[in-house]
């Protein structure tokens, strides 16, 4: 049997078939560690839930306009706002079943035949997939080790051509947790500004953060915007406010690219579910229950890295942690060489396949 183009080149999203597996295998009575999906093992936080629960018994469960309640837009600017330190334009803000939805928004609607996305790696598997479904090419990207594998303009200096049309940034960085200072997110965009290079920044775990300063890690909008160029934000409320099935995402962009993904949606999916647009209303407006569930999500998070971060250095203490992202474990994630761990395994004479 054949089939079109657009799909023969797509593979199933591969965090989402190791986490079923896992799943699977916990269903089975298995002892299972799920390291597959970025997804926080907290329920969804009361306030949140209840929002939902009311909305639906209180007939909000028809169609809202494409891009998301109205409401909801204007409470997630509100939320950018406070962030940016300016207003931000809430017709820019594009709610969206998920952040693949808000990235496959950005790149079916920026990119085509013939054009080419540069992709900072290590990355989330699905970056390249969702650029080819637009029928564009993704163009590998490897930042230095010393530098945490975070990308520099030298770095992209190497692969743009003329026809790059974005830079997708993931930070922190899924899967090595690495995060750009904004320093390092300046340089950047000027250097994407330089080129007429539309920059991808997926701030998704933004909240999963411990550095020494509190709040969210640092991110595109943090910038002046005389430094921000063409910029496509995506975020949503998955990772820090513990929804990740309610499937809701955003994209802050220009109205009129905000246009072009209202278009797009309106004959895809028409509008995220509407009980949970009011949930995600409730997380993003109430801004005291939000923090606080963050926070007590946060320490949790902490707990847990370093314990991992202790064991790692108790039973496998010949194994280095890569390059110094000892200094870097603001965030979730945990990156070691497991180059030098199977060195390690085949000494004793242990096959490691």
């Amino acid at each position: 049997m054949s089939f079109s183009a657009n799909i023969e080149r797509l593979k199933p999203s591969a965090t989402i078939a190791v986490s079923t597996l896992a799943k699977s295998l916990v269903d089975e009575g298995r002892d299972i560690v799920n390291l597959g999906a970025g997804e926080p093992d907290f329920d969804t936080p009361s306030f949140i839930a209840d929002a939902a629960i009311h909305g639906v018994r209180s007939g909000h469960t028809r169609y809202t306009p494409p891009a998301g309640l109205p409401e909801l837009r204007q409470a997630i600017a509100g939320h950018l706002s406070t962030r940016a330190d300016r207003e931000i334009n809430w017709q820019g803000v594009v709610v969206s079943a998920g952040v693949k939805q808000a990235l496959f928004n950005t790149f079916f609607s920026l990119c085509g035949p013939g054009d080419e996305v540069l992709v900072a790696a290590p990355y989330w598997t699905t970056y390249p997939d969702l650029v080819m479904l637009a029928r564009a090419e993704p163009v590998t990207v490897f930042g230095a080790e010393a530098n945490s594998f975070k990308v520099v303009p030298s770095d992209l200096e190497r692969v743009v051509s003329e026809k790059t049309k974005g830079l997708v940034l993931n930070t922190p960085c899924n899967p090595t947790g690495a995060i750009y200072s904004l320093a390092e997110l300046k340089e950047l965009s000027a250097w994407a500004k330089s080129h007429g290079i539309w920059i991808v920044s997926d701030e998704i775990y933004r909240n999963v953060y411990f550095g020494e300063d509190g709040g969210a890690a640092p991110g595109v909008l943090d910038l002046p915007e005389s430094d921000v160029g063409n910029v496509i934000l995506v975020d949503g409320a998955s990772k820090s406010y513990a929804m990740t099935g309610w499937r809701v995402g955003f994209s802050y962009s220009s109205v009129e690219v905000a246009q072009k993904f209202t278009a797009l949606q309106s004959q895809i999916t028409s509008n995220t579910a509407t009980p949970s647009q009011v949930a995600a209303l409730e997380a993003f407006r109430n801004v005291e229950e939000a923090s606080s569930a963050i926070a007590e999500m946060g320490t949790a998070f902490r707990r847990r890295r370093d314990l991992v971060i202790t064991l790692m250095d108790q039973l496998l203490s010949l194994v280095s942690l890569t390059s110094d992202l000892r200094g870097l474990f603001t965030s979730i994630f945990v990156w070691m060489d497991f180059l030098k761990l199977m060195k390690m395994m085949l000494r004793p004479g242990v096959r490691v396949s």
